[in-house]
């Protein structure tokens, strides 16, 4: 039975199991992600469902977490429908993420939100105050392997982020972009 089958036939069971998630203290509810993040398999993958459907700001149907992803700041967190979120990939999402529908990131890709200052000269770099800028991620975008996503990014609808791509600007719709820096290789609209 394919995620969306499942999640349709199973839609108030699911309800029922991540409403039981948002009456857990937050401590209790890391540590099961921590347990379950290291499993494969329908269970593991339903439970972390479960797990984040009630800490994110906005969170769609069928939703997929690979093994080992770490999330960070939820609160700020919203995702569309049909997304996967492949093994290892890491997403920090203090400064806002938004991902559409029909996504696809691929493993160990990097998402992050904010950036350090080095402003204040008193204070060793990882202590100065952080800078917030949202990452948003428009509806059907394929996002390769080992992809570094920096503040402030959009990337538009129907786009190809090639693997091992550092994104550091906007990406227009339609296109295929790869590179450290990502830069436009091909349209495909």
């Amino acid at each position: 039975m394919s995620g969306r089958m499942f999640f349709k036939y199973f839609a108030f069971l699911i309800w029922v199991v991540s409403a039981s998630f948002k009456l857990l203290p937050s401590f209790v509810v890391w540590f099961l992600w921590d347990l379950v993040s290291l499993f494969g398999g329908r269970f593991a993958v339903l439970m972390r469902y479960c797990i984040v459907s009630g800490r994110a700001k906005r969170f769609g149907k069928n939703i997929y977490f690979g093994k080992s992803v770490v999330l960070k700041n939820l609160a700020e967190f919203s995702v569309g429908n049909n997304v996967s979120i492949h093994d290892s990939c890491y997403l920090d999402a203090i400064g806002g993420l938004k991902i559409g529908g029909d996504v696809s990131i691929a493993h160990q890709t990097s998402i992050i939100t904010f950036n350090h200052t080095w402003s204040d000269m008193s204070q060793p770099i990882k202590y100065n105050p952080i800078e917030k800028a949202p990452v948003i991620i428009e509806d059907d975008v394929w996002i390769g392997c080992g992809v570094r996503i920096l503040p402030g990014v959009v990337i538009g609808k129907r786009s190809i982020i090639a693997a091992g791509s550092v994104v550091t600007n906007d990406v227009p719709p339609g296109v295929i972009v790869a590179g450290v820096p990502a830069k436009i290789i091909k349209s495909i609209v």
